[in-house]
């Protein structure tokens, strides 16, 4: 659940940065949050979410 609500806020903050300063449309804005929504929703939602979580366990793991 954390790292779902992080993805949200990060991607919500990369759209907004991208409307803002990047002169994205806010019609393709809204797109992009539709899009979001209409994918999570679908059948391959759950499968994104286990990759997100993966590659966060991943990230974590690394030693540097």
């Amino acid at each position: 659940m954390t790292i779902a609500v992080s993805a949200v806020i990060l991607l919500g903050v990369i759209v907004f940065l991208l409307w803002r300063y990047a002169r994205l449309p806010l019609w393709q804005a809204a797109i992009c949050a539709a899009f979001g929504y209409y994918l999570a929703s679908s059948s391959i939602g759950p499968t994104i979410g286990n990759a997100l979580r993966a590659l966060a366990r991943f990230i974590a793991g690394l030693t540097l």
